[in-house]
C-alpha cells in the first residue's frame, strides 16, 4: 500500500494518484471485497433467481476480440446452469443493475461514497451534485473467456473478486483505434434501436494498448469512452463493476449526438474539446431539441428520440 494512501472501509486509495489520473487515465486501486460472502457463486445463483430476466445477459465466452454483439453465440444453458457450470461451460455472464437488490445496493453506495470523497472539489463537472445513473454490475466468467473490443459511456471502476483477468485498454483520444464517426455512434446521448457497443478491431491496434493484470483485491478505473477488451485467466473470474455518469459524460454525449446528425448531412463536424464556441453551441442545440422533443412527446404521446 502506498505510504500516502487513505485506507477506507472497502477501498485503499492513493488520493494524490486518484486526483492526478481521474477521470482521464486508467489506473489500479486496491479493495477489501475479495472475501465477501455475497460474491460466492452459491450466493450469486440466488441473486440471479431474484433478478428480472432482462437484467441477466450471458453468452459463449470462446469468441474473438473482434466479435460483434448481433452475432454473439448463446451457450444453450439457463441462467442458473450457466453459473453452476461456469468452470467448464465456456461462458461469461453479466448481472446488470444489481444495486436494485438491497444486499448489493449497499456495496454500490459504500464504494461510490468513498470514491466521491476522493474527487477534487474543483472538478465541477464530476462533483457529486452532477452525478446520475449510479449502477452496479457483476461479471461471472469461465476460464480464458474473452470480452470483445468495445467502449462504455460512463465512469467505471472494475473490482476483481475471484480469479484474474487481463485488461487491454486504449487512450480514448487515440483516433487510430477509434474514429470520430465511431465515437459519435457509440457515445451519442440516445442510442438507435440497433446500437452495438462493440467496435471493429484490427491486430495492429494491440501494440498501442496499455495492459493491466487484475488479481483478487485489485481494481481498475476505466476512463469514459476508453476502448478495451478483456481476457480471463485460467480460473473462474468474478468481478464487481461500479459505474456512474457525470455532467462531463452528458456534455460529451450531447456533442457527439449533434455531430452524428451533422455528419449525416455530409458535414465534417469538429470533435469535442475544440477551443471557442462550438461545444457550447452544440450543447445548446441539443438541449433546445430535447425540450422540443418533450413537447412533441407530450402532445402526441410518443417519443421522437431519433430526430434532431
Amino acid at each position: 500500500m502506498p505510504l500516502n494512501a487513505t485506507k477506507c472501509n472497502a477501498l485503499e486509495i492513493d488520493t494524490s494518484e486518484f486526483r492526478e489520473k481521474f477521470p482521464d487515465t486508467a489506473f489500479k486501486i486496491q479493495h477489501n471485497l475479495r472475501n465477501e460472502p455475497a460474491f460466492q457463486l452459491s450466493r450469486l445463483v440466488e441473486l440471479a433467481k431474484r433478478l428480472p430476466s432482462d437484467q441477466v445477459e450471458y453468452y459463449a465466452g470462446n469468441v474473438s476480440v473482434a466479435q460483434r454483439k448481433k452475432e454473439y453465440p448463446k451457450n444453450g444453458l439457463s441462467t442458473v446452469e450457466t453459473i453452476r457450470r461456469i468452470e467448464e461451460c465456456g461462458s461469461w455472464m453479466v448481472m446488470k443493475n444489481v444495486d436494485v437488490d438491497p444486499e448489493y445496493g449497499i456495496f454500490l453506495r459504500t464504494l461510490l461514497d468513498e470514491w466521491y470523497g476522493q474527487i477534487d472539489p474543483r472538478q465541477l463537472q464530476i462533483a457529486k451534485g452532477t452525478i446520475r445513473r449510479e449502477q452496479a454490475f457483476i461479471f461471472i466468467s469461465s476460464p480464458n473467456s474473452v470480452t470483445p473490443y468495445h467502449l462504455d459511456d460512463e465512469h467505471n471502476f472494475l473490482l476483481q473478486i475471484r480469479g484474474s483477468k487481463q485488461v487491454n485498454i486504449w487512450d480514448q483520444k487515440d483516433r487510430v483505434v477509434v474514429s470520430e464517426a465511431e465515437m459519435e455512434s457509440h457515445l451519442q446521448f440516445w442510442h438507435e434501436p440497433d446500437h452495438d457497443r462493440y467496435l471493429p478491431f484490427q491486430e495492429n491496434f494491440q501494440q498501442r494498448a496499455q495492459t493491466f493484470t487484475l488479481n483478487p483485491g485489485e481494481g481498475l478505473h476505466f476512463p469514459f469512452a476508453a476502448p478495451h477488451w478483456v481476457k480471463n485467466g485460467p480460473e473462474v473470474s468474478i468481478s464487481f463493476s461500479i459505474t456512474f455518469r457525470s455532467a462531463m459524460c452528458d456534455r460529451m454525449s450531447q456533442i457527439y449526438y449533434v455531430n452524428k446528425r451533422l455528419r449525416k448531412l455530409g458535414l465534417d463536424p469538429a470533435p469535442p474539446g475544440q477551443p471557442g464556441w462550438r461545444d457550447s453551441f452544440k450543447v445548446g442545440v441539443f438541449n433546445f431539441a430535447r425540450r422540443a422533443n418533450k413537447i412533441v412527446k407530450k402532445a402526441t404521446g410518443r417519443s421522437n428520440h431519433g430526430v434532431l
